[in-house]
């Protein structure tokens, strides 16, 4: 009898990450690893009383389960349990986790909840990817985590993609602070490359406070 064939994601991220593991280590990496923890611990305790606040309005506004968890793409391949606040309404993952692009977006605003909507624009939702930026899943700054599934149809798109398992996914990135949701794949891919390539703590650090002050624009233009 034949044995099952594994997911085609399963067959393309294990081969890219023997790509991924022989790219050369740069020491780079340890300092903005360590500036991580750093700003990880500092941004934990400081945004307790916040998380705590919104986690109770979520389970009263809309129920359990409070938390979304999604299984991401990390560095070297390595497979990982992404946290945020649940934005959507229950179930909505079944009804529209197949979709990529611009109609992924189109459907999830639908699906947003009328708190969820404010802690998205607001980016209050991704404060629970602390916890993986402490565990070492991913960075504050880097290429954002994308689902197994739409890895593999886009590293057979653009044959470059798989050089973001080089680094470890990013809370923010440069795709993210120099573009909207309406850029392409293959424009986001350019600028995760040009990270990858040019990183460095001036870099990071330049990203987070553009980060900061974007959020920061949003969450007072918008009320829950």
């Amino acid at each position: 009898m034949t044995s099952a064939q594994p997911p085609l994601e399963d067959t393309l991220v294990t081969g890219y990450t023997r790509l991924a593991s022989e790219a050369p280590h740069r020491r780079i990496d340890l300092e903005l690893r360590a500036l991580d923890i750093v700003f990880a611990t500092l941004f934990g305790v400081l945004l307790l009383p916040i998380s705590l606040a919104i986690a109770l309005l979520v389970l009263v506004s809309s129920g359990r389960p409070v938390l979304y968890r999604g299984e991401r793409v990390g560095r070297r391949g390595h497979f990982f349990e992404m946290l945020k606040f649940r934005t959507l309404k229950t179930g909505a993952e079944g009804r529209i986790g197949q979709y990529l692009g611009d109609e992924l977006v189109r459907r999830t605003d639908e699906e947003l909840t009328a708190l969820g909507r404010w802690l998205k624009a607001s980016q209050l939702d991704e404060i629970p990817q602390l916890w993986n930026v402490l565990h070492g899943d991913m960075s504050f700054v880097g290429p954002r985590p994308i689902r197994p599934r739409f890895f593999a149809e886009l590293a057979t798109e653009l044959p470059a993609y798989w050089q973001r398992l080089v680094v470890l996914p990013g809370l923010t990135g440069f795709a993210q602070v120099r573009r909207g949701y309406e850029t392409s794949m293959a424009e986001k891919l350019a600028h995760d490359l040009e990270w990858i390539a040019d990183r460095s703590v001036r870099l990071y650090l330049r990203t987070l406070v553009v980060t900061a002050l974007r959020v920061l624009r949003q969450t007072l233009s918008r009320r829950p």
